[in-house]
């Protein structure tokens, strides 16, 4: 058997892959959900975990080293585990800002909601004991003090502005972090051909300070001043960052051993990191899932158990046979549908289409049959109109012309019917009108028959339409159901206006960072700077799947790394956002797409 073709099986293949991850990405949330963060495996501060097992748990946006010039040697010199550090330093920093932000979103969409809807997720959303506590405690407030609902408004805002406050600041400290952290890394990758001894040693110094730095900040914070046991039962360490300059920080060659150190006391800076955000952000945490909906959840407990105990009366179980007979009954009924919808409309249209020549040979007898009797007629008439007129009529005089003397001579030979029926011509008219009804007879019939025949491939596609429309809903709503991912990296149009959004969220940061470099806010301009990077950061995550499947992933990758250069002018970052709006498929708007 002749395999198929490369093109041809990769196309399916693609799509099988496409719709397959769609599958079971819709089924993974229905699921309960874990620990989103990959990073699990830090929950051990004292756990010595080798760098292999950081890397390539997702894409993220690239550090802003000249790999080009470092030359083919790069990934296999002595600093390689070095860089590969540095790019998980990247990558957790990405992944803890996204785990504030989305947390920081429902808080801020929670307080930008009325009074009411404050109070309802104080009472119904925040779980059962919340919810006992709650309602015991506006009862009370409203029967025996004789308040109002004032106070539980109160103690929402409260609630929710404290955690606001809490993600704002470490989102502030964590990409000013973020965003000096890469300009380090693009002023060491500048400097690190020319000297890459000393210029290690100057990044090592200026990380050993920036750490230091987001060490103060984040102890700063309420829930961060104290170590101790945390509400949850576990046991907070303060935050405590080991030194990376102590290492060869008087030598000139680095050796393997001490890069090996220095990788080591990263990745415990690491850990230190991601467990402390961690602990942080678990304590301010949007609901889960299952607590938002726990309300609905225990309905639908409910429900699903009546609707059990009435099953259970009706089956076997319970000596009833009122189940086996629906089911009995559902088959017969499904069984009918497909005979009558499906199983006899196809069989129809297949005889139809393969049947062609046969009714097609059938149709010529038919219409043979026919001329045949239109000639028997003409020769009638031709023979009856010479007799009458007494000379020869030409051949091809028409049947209309000749038939209108028949009836001249049948309405004369009617004055006197009886002589002309046995002397006359009378009997002679009247054979050849039953001829001319017979040929009027089997016209109409072969016309009805070619309109019924031409009709019988319609009628069996009209059978065949309530299990056409059935199977196209089914179809509507399994796709509906599995392009219902609103992610940016997913499918659809939702994800489409998505992966536009992060562009405008990318212009805007921009815009705010150069209003705060040209009021020589330092501070605030870093900040901005750390949020333009994380923009950019989602946006690569989000396009890098539709762009390599529309091959143009090294243009888009190329723009998205120059937007991220600290030195490029903010007009030059403005033409490149309009060209990513303008110019790649996978950012262009459903309607305008080829």
């Amino acid at each position: 058997m002749a395999s198929p073709p490369a093109d041809q099986s990769t196309g399916v293949g693609a799509l099988f892959s496409t719709y397959s991850n769609q599958l079971w990405s819709r089924l993974a949330t229905l699921l309960p959900s874990s620990t989103p963060k990959f990073l699990g495996i830090f929950n051990n501060p004292n756990r010595q975990t080798s760098p292999a097992r950081y890397r390539s748990r997702r894409t993220s946006l690239p550090l802003p080293l000249p790999y080009p010039s470092l030359g083919c040697s790069f990934e296999a010199s002595k600093f390689s585990k070095v860089f590969e550090a540095l790019e998980d330093i990247l990558e957790i920093v990405f992944l803890n800002l996204h785990n504030i932000q989305k947390n920081l979103q429902f808080w801020q969409s929670k307080a930008e909601g009325s009074n009411a809807q404050k109070k309802y997720f104080m009472i119904f959303e925040r779980g059962p004991k919340a919810f006992v506590h709650e309602t015991y405690q506006l009862l009370h407030d409203v029967i025996v003090e004789n308040s109002s609902t004032q106070s539980l408004s109160q103690s929402a805002s409260t609630h929710i502005s404290v955690r606001i406050s809490i993600l704002t600041s470490l989102r502030y400290h964590l990409a000013t972090f973020l965003a000096q952290f890469y300009m380090e890394i693009d002023r060491f990758g500048e400097a690190f051909v020319e000297d890459d001894e000393k210029s290690l040693l100057s990044l090592f110094v200026a990380l050993d300070g920036l750490f230091s730095q987001l060490e103060a900040s984040i102890s700063l914070l309420p829930v961060t001043s104290q170590g101790g046991i945390s509400s949850d039962g576990s046991f907070s360490i303060p935050l405590t960052f080991g030194k990376l300059s102590e290492v060869n920080h008087e030598g000139s060659q680095w050796t393997e051993c001490e890069i090996k150190d220095i990788v080591t006391r990263i990745y415990e800076n690491l850990n230190k990191l991601d467990s402390h955000l961690s602990g942080i952000v678990a304590k301010h945490r949007k609901p889960k899932k299952v607590t938002l909906y726990w309300m609905h959840y225990t309905c639908g407990a409910i429900g699903v158990s009546l609707c059990s105990i009435w099953l259970l009366r009706h089956s076997s179980i319970m000596g009833s046979p009122d189940i086996d007979n629906w089911i009995h009954e559902a088959k017969d009924s499904t069984m009918v549908f497909w005979t009558e919808h499906v199983e006899q409309p196809l069989s129809a249209i297949r005889d139809e289409l393969f049947e062609t020549f046969r009714k097609r040979h059938e149709g010529e007898m038919e219409l043979e049959e026919v001329q045949l009797t239109a000639n028997s007629l003409h020769r009638m008439l031709l023979a009856f109109g010479e007799q009458t007129k007494g000379q020869k009529l030409p051949e091809n005089a028409s049947d209309q012309e000749m038939m209108e003397i028949v009836m001249a001579r049948y309405e004369k030979e009617l004055m006197h019917p009886i002589q002309s029926l046995v002397g006359g011509e009378l009997a002679r008219a009247l054979l050849i009108q039953i001829q001319k009804l017979k040929l009027d007879t089997e016209t109409a019939m072969l016309e009805l028959n070619q309109i019924l025949r031409a009709n019988e491939i319609n009628f069996a596609i009209l059978a065949a339409l309530p299990a056409f429309f059935l199977s196209v809903g089914l179809l509507m709503l399994v796709r509906a159901w599995l392009k219902q991912d609103t992610r940016a990296e997913g499918q659809g149009r939702i994800a489409r206006i998505q992966r536009r959004l992060l562009i405008v969220e990318v212009e805007k940061r921009i815009m705010h960072f150069q209003i705060c470099v040209d009021r020589r806010m330092e501070k605030d301009a870093e900040y901005m700077y750390g949020l333009v990077l994380y923009s950019l950061d989602r946006l690569y995550h989000a396009v890098e799947r539709h762009a390599k499947a529309a091959g143009e992933w090294p243009c888009l990758r190329q723009d998205i790394v120059d937007l991220a250069k600290p030195g490029l002018k903010t007009e030059h970052k403005f033409i490149i956002t309009s060209r990513l709006e303008r110019v790649y498929d996978c950012l262009l708007p459903s309607s305008k797409r080829s």
